[in-house]
């Protein structure tokens, strides 16, 4: 894996970005608009949510990759209003949204990705994302990626951004990004918004493919909550400006470098998730096949008897167990083995208590990884990134909109 270093969306060549304040925050002088642009129009590609309660943003940029055949020079985000379930003002102003950002940044508007995040159900006011977007498009800069990161936080206690670089045998390839979400987290292409930027050259057919690639194994491999917003979506964009070109969805360069980025600030959303006090990574492993690697790991790590478990120090391998069992995938009681850190507590079906308050002491620490065997016998592993429940996960729930 390659190492992530400090930067963001502007990191490769080719990339100016932003990030203001307009107002739709209520917190006076808290960003929320971002505004990325590129240098001229470049192949762009996209995973959306799968959740049919589809915010006017998601609809609106699907429509534009579809018609601009995967080309796009910028991309608008807003924080503090999602813009879901808001009828057809909703997607007016969506694509309103779309038209003025066209215009500052001398482009088709189809030619604009859109996103918002936010609270569901509350209009966006277009005259602030005029204003916003007037404002933003006179202070970009490559400079900017650190304002644009702040600009798309939520709930987010801070702000998530990096870049890689990957030495190929062609030249160095560079990729860059940022990414917001808190709560609401499970993406399955939460609310969840990631953005990429790289300078290889590349087709749009080819980015689509390798993007799909890598969230599947990134942004799609984590949870918070087990909650699929209406607005999750990652961005992908490529400004050419490098010597690099990227002609198969497999090139193991790029999707080193891409893989670095996504996974990072995956981790990174965990790590901030709502009231979170521990990243946990689930790893599953004996699965007969693929399906069921990923359905056992995504059960386990979404259980919130597991998740008070853990936030607890609780090492109570009975309730891995359990997630395993009713997860749906193939599973042998009998075969079956659970490890907290390197604790083995349960192997092959027989429990070792005595070790309890070793894995304890693991469940003590900020990070910690927790592995089950599903004794199935087969070679199939999956692995996810979840967090800890608290408190003040509900807490911050229950006072969302007040």
């Amino acid at each position: 894996m390659s190492a992530v270093r400090e930067g963001g969306v502007t990191s490769p060549r080719g990339f100016r970005a932003a990030g203001v304040h307009c107002g739709i925050k209520k917190t006076h002088g808290q960003l929320d608009l971002a505004l990325i642009v590129t240098d001229r129009p470049v192949p762009a590609a996209a995973v959306f949510t799968t959740n049919r309660a589809v915010a006017a943003p998601v609809v609106v940029s699907r429509d534009h990759l579809a018609r601009s055949g995967g080309v796009a020079a910028a991309v608008v985000t807003n924080s503090g209003c999602a813009n879901a379930c808001t009828g057809e003002a909703g997607l007016r102003v969506a694509r309103d949204m779309a038209a003025v950002t066209a215009e500052a940044a001398r482009c088709a508007a189809e030619q604009v990705l859109v996103a918002s995040t936010g609270v569901i159900g509350v209009q966006l006011d277009i005259d602030k994302i005029r204003a916003g977007v007037a404002s933003a498009s006179q202070a970009l800069s490559v400079d900017g990626s650190a304002t644009a990161a702040r600009a798309i936080m939520t709930t987010d206690p801070f702000p998530k951004s990096c870049a890689v670089t990957v030495e190929s045998d062609r030249g160095p390839i560079t990729v860059g990004g940022m990414a917001k979400g808190s709560g609401m987290i499970e993406p399955r292409m939460a609310t969840m918004l990631g953005y990429l930027t790289t300078d290889v050259r590349i087709t749009p057919p080819v980015l689509a493919a390798s993007l799909k690639r890598v969230v599947d194994e990134t942004f799609n491999a984590i949870t918070v909550d087990g909650e699929c917003s209406t607005n999750d979506c990652v961005f992908a964009l490529a400004s050419g400006a490098s010597d690099v070109t990227i002609d198969r969805d497999d090139d193991a360069a790029f999707l080193s470098a891409l893989r670095a980025v996504a996974g990072h600030l995956a981790r990174e959303i965990v790590r901030g998730g709502e009231g979170a006090t521990k990243l946990v990574t689930v790893r599953v492993v004996g699965a007969r096949t693929r399906d069921d690697a990923w359905l056992a790991a995504r059960t386990i790590a979404n259980s919130p008897l597991v998740k008070t478990a853990i936030h607890g120090g609780d090492p109570n391998w009975g309730r891995l167990v359990a997630a395993a069992g009713r997860s749906g995938a193939a599973f042998e009681l009998d075969a079956a083995s659970v490890s907290i850190g390197a604790i083995p507590l349960f192997v092959r079906g027989v429990p070792h208590d005595d070790r309890s308050s070793q894995a304890a002491e693991v469940l003590q620490g900020s990070e910690m990884t927790v592995t089950i065997d599903l004794g199935a016998g087969g070679a199939h592993e999956a692995t996810m990134w979840t967090c800890d429940f608290s408190a003040e996960y509900v807490k911050i729930n229950a006072e969302y909109r007040t």
